[in-house]
């Protein structure tokens, strides 16, 4: 993706099933389980995070023994800070106290940070400030063991106002205004709750406060609370939580929006945000590594007892397709998989474009995650070319020269890297007229490889706001002198916000959009813009089941070509010499290449929950009367 777009966040868990003098004695280190959620989160950082935060629970610690850690970092190389850290903080101990070295008691009664329950999160806050109170995993501290507890968590919710509320109804004082606090103080309200009933059903049976203790963690259903908890949540995630006498669990949202796997041995249970980090870090196959399902939870009992409990009934299924077009590890093989079908399925527009001149045309990709997409164009064109090949040898017959024969087998697909992002580039000015001459240089390209009278075709795996497009790739990717010039996008049109983790917030700033609006005033239809503001006005007082997505109408008047001709015009200006084709994929290719992955709202405006078309109709509010706020 040529424009800057933000990612949503990663989770980990591990949960060491073995006495920590186990990993010492296998594995050479007590800090076994330390050292894997380093390389787990550091496996799931993607670009646009902007803070990372580790926890840590020590099981069966005696009073007055610390058993919970946590670090939190919002520095530029955040995961590798957190670490640093704890490895400054371990070394600092073992230099003071030689003999902790062999004795794996000792350092798990003294050393913070070792233990056997670890939760990792790295982040991208589309909700509060980006410091590092704002960063996961968050703590709610409490005297009882049991009422501690850690969440950190993917997760967007679309109805903060109405969970935040209801805190209040229940008499709480919540002490910020955020999805994270909220959720956490919602679990934490029934947590406590579900304390104090079992200790009052100890009390009857006669057992003291100190006796009844080590009884709650084992009573204590985590799925209940979870169940009481999440009854009114909506939105997309995957909610990690640990208590402080050690239970823990995962809770995906009910329909599949945020992704979870899980994996299980006889020495440790994983839970993630990604596959194949599980699979590298732990180096087990791709069968063994399950996911989890929607409305689901994994809960593991301090125990190490695992078991999986439907929590909220599962929606139909429309896990996020968007998310494995571009920010999931293209190592996963399913994912491999359908980035390069998105390819393939690209293909026949794109030979119309350059009107099947496979000999003129020069392929590349831009940037390096559209290289997937790109290999599986690539095999359809040489497919192409080879069927090109087999009908001019054949039309030929015995009436060709050797020299002709060899002409014909050696054309080939003219594959070139065009473009390359200058990491060592920073556009620190803010004054527009000079930072728009240095964004304009954040690509190079490669001289000498386009010839006069050539095309040249170019995959992105997305065209989000066209800004970069506009103003550095396309005026550079011209002086290299092509007859036309054909972006290609594996993803469909994004028309609409996403409100369930990926920052997307505004209409405004999408090219789709911004293209029908243009066209609304081409063919003087702009009427439509103010009848669908008083729609949605109309709508604010709703219930959130009976609001319609209203935002559609600015789209309806348009074929899809149209609106992809229209941006093609608005990212292209007259110091472009070369014509400009603009071809995004269609939604029932990108449901052939992900079928089981079928989350399109922000292609289509169909959101898998109700809250999502209150967010679509308040964003298109906010852009009708210039209102910079979030929509959710």
């Amino acid at each position: 993706m040529s424009d800057a777009l933000k990612h949503e966040c990663g989770i980990a868990v591990i949960r060491l099933l073995k006495p920590l003098e186990y990993y010492k004695e296998k594995y050479g280190s007590a800090f076994y389980g330390v050292n894997k959620m380093y390389l787990m989160m550091e496996k799931q950082h993607n670009r646009g995070q902007d803070g990372a935060g580790f926890a840590s629970i020590k099981l069966n610690m005696s009073p007055g023994d610390r058993y919970i850690s946590r670090v939190r970092s919002v520095q530029q190389q955040p995961i590798q800070d957190i670490f640093a850290q704890i490895n400054e903080r371990v070394n600092n101990e073992f230099r003071a106290h030689p003999e902790y070295s062999d004795d794996v008691a000792l350092q798990k009664k003294h050393i913070p940070y070792i233990g056997e329950l670890l939760l990792g999160h790295v982040r991208y806050g589309t909700f509060g400030k980006n410091s590092v109170e704002s960063v996961h995993p968050f703590l709610r501290q409490n005297n009882w063991m049991h009422r501690n507890l850690i969440m950190a968590g993917n997760f967007n919710m679309t109805n903060v106002k109405e969970l935040f509320n209801n805190l209040i109804e229940l008499g709480q004082h919540p002490k910020e205004y955020t999805d994270t606090i909220t959720i956490m103080e919602k679990i934490g309200h029934f947590l406590d709750d579900a304390v104090s009933k079992i200790y009052k059903d100890l009390k009857k049976e006669g057992y003291n406060k100190r006796e009844a203790s080590p009884l709650i963690a084992e009573r204590l259903k985590v799925s209940k609370i979870l169940k009481r908890a999440a009854k009114n949540w909506d939105g997309g995630y995957a909610m990690a939580g640990l208590i402080g006498h050690g239970d823990s669990f995962v809770l995906r949202d009910p329909a599949g929006i945020r992704p979870t796997y899980h994996y299980q041995d006889d020495e440790v249970v994983v839970v993630a945000s990604e596959r194949p980090v599980i699979q590298t870090v732990f180096n087990v196959p791709f069968e063994e590594v399950k996911e989890l399902d929607p409305g689901h939870a994994i809960i593991i009992k301090k125990s190490g007892k695992v078991s999986i409990k439907k929590i909220l009934e599962p929606l139909e299924r429309k896990s996020c397709s968007f998310e494995r077009i571009y920010f999931s590890r293209g190592s996963d093989a399913e994912i491999y998989q359908e980035r390069k079908m998105l390819g393939k399925l690209l293909m026949p527009k794109v030979l119309e474009a350059i009107d099947e001149d496979t000999k003129n045309t020069v392929f590349s990709y831009i940037p390096n995650t559209a290289e997937t997409s790109f290999f599986g164009m690539i095999e359809t064109a040489e497919a192409f070319i080879n069927k090109k090949k087999t009908a001019a040898i054949l039309s030929g017959q015995r009436s060709l020269s050797a020299q002709k024969v060899t002409e014909i087998l050696s054309e080939r697909t003219r594959v070139e890297k065009i473009a390359i992002k200058d990491v060592k580039l920073r556009t620190f000015i803010t004054e527009d007229s000079s930072r728009d001459d240095l964004v304009a240089h954040v690509y190079d390209v490669t001289y000498g490889v386009i010839k006069p009278n050539d095309n040249l075709v170019i995959i992105d795996d997305s065209i989000v706001r066209g800004t970069t497009l506009k103003k550095s790739i396309i005026k550079m990717l011209d002086r290299l002198n092509p007859k036309k010039i054909v972006i290609v996008s594996s993803a469909p049109q994004i028309r609409y916000p996403d409100c369930y983790g990926i920052d997307m917030a505004n209409l405004e700033t999408l090219i789709a959009f911004r293209a029908a609006l243009a066209l609304l005033k081409d063919r003087n239809k702009y009427h439509i813009v103010e009848e669908v503001y008083q729609k949605c006005l109309e709508q604010t007082d709703l219930a959130d089941k009976n609001v319609k997505n209203f935002v559609k109408e600015i789209y309806d008047p348009f074929t899809d070509q149209e609106i992809s001709d229209k941006a093609a015009e608005l990212l292209s200006d007259k110091s472009v010499k070369a014509e400009i084709k603009i071809i995004f994929q269609p939604v029932e290719n990108l449901h052939k290449a992900c079928p089981n992955h079928l989350g399109d709202w922000y292609f289509t405006g169909n959101y898998p929950t109700v809250g999502g078309n209150r967010v679509v109709n308040r964003a298109f509010i906010n852009f009708y009367e210039g209102n910079k706020e979030r929509a959710y």
